[in-house]
């Protein structure tokens, strides 16, 4: 686990692909206990360590994760969550898509991909549509590509709204599966089992100091990131 910012109120930490963000029925330790170890061990906090999770990334991404230290932080970052007043952007890895470049989207041109997604439970696996169908939520995000190599591509991703399995599901529809995500179209794994998706940014107004936060992840450890950002 690697901080990259924290104050009274609020923790920023660096996730690993594969680890999770809150536990769940593997019984795997999760990044928020991990968390409040650190601070209870930092502080030297007798008792329980409060910690409130207020969002999460899929097991396979790897990237900035924003936890709240106090009540008063996790009632108005859960508020800021849920209006889109905290802005993250994401960095994938996908396979290229010569099309979309014959078609004018170029490296510096954004892009606005609306669907409907429907989520199935029991494939833990999100749908898309091109108009409302029954069970679906509006999914809207923009994209541009900010770099490539011979095989793949770089795309920055802004979320405008926050559906299961957003990011992955709607680049696989225009034919940009995500380097590893077997679930959506990759060809081939990950050899550490991770998706080539990393929560890059997050900006927001700190929920009680209300200063300007902009946090920025390192990268995941993988030559292929080294070299996409060297060809931006």
């Amino acid at each position: 686990m690697r901080v990259v910012y924290e104050d009274n109120h609020i923790i920023i930490v660096y996730k690993e692909s594969g680890e999770i963000v809150q536990g769940d029925k593997t019984g795997d330790t999760p990044l928020s206990e991990t968390v409040k170890q650190y601070i209870k061990e930092k502080y030297q906090k007798p008792g329980a360590v409060f910690l409130g999770v207020v969002h999460r990334l899929d097991r396979p991404v790897s990237g900035l994760v924003v936890f709240a230290r106090t009540s008063k932080a996790l009632t108005r970052l859960n508020r800021m969550f849920a209006e889109g007043e905290v802005h993250k952007t994401y960095w994938a890895i996908v396979q290229r898509n010569e099309k979309d470049e014959v078609r004018g989207k170029r490296i510096d041109e954004w892009q606005t991909q609306e669907n409907w997604l429907v989520r199935n439970e029991k494939q833990n696996k999100s749908y898309a549509y091109d108009h409302e169908v029954p069970r679906s939520k509006k999914a809207v995000l923009r994209y541009h590509f900010i770099g490539r190599s011979d095989r793949y591509s770089l795309v920055e991703v802004q979320l405008l709204t926050g559906r299961h399995h957003q990011i992955r599901c709607q680049l696989s529809t225009i034919g940009c599966p995500i380097k590893g995500d077997l679930k959506y179209g990759a060809p081939r794994s990950n050899p550490d089992g991770s998706i080539s998706l990393l929560s890059h940014r997050v900006e927001f107004i700190h929920p009680v100091s209300k200063e300007p936060i902009v946090v920025e992840s390192p990268l995941p450890d993988d030559p292929l990131w080294s070299q996409m950002i060297m060809n931006r």
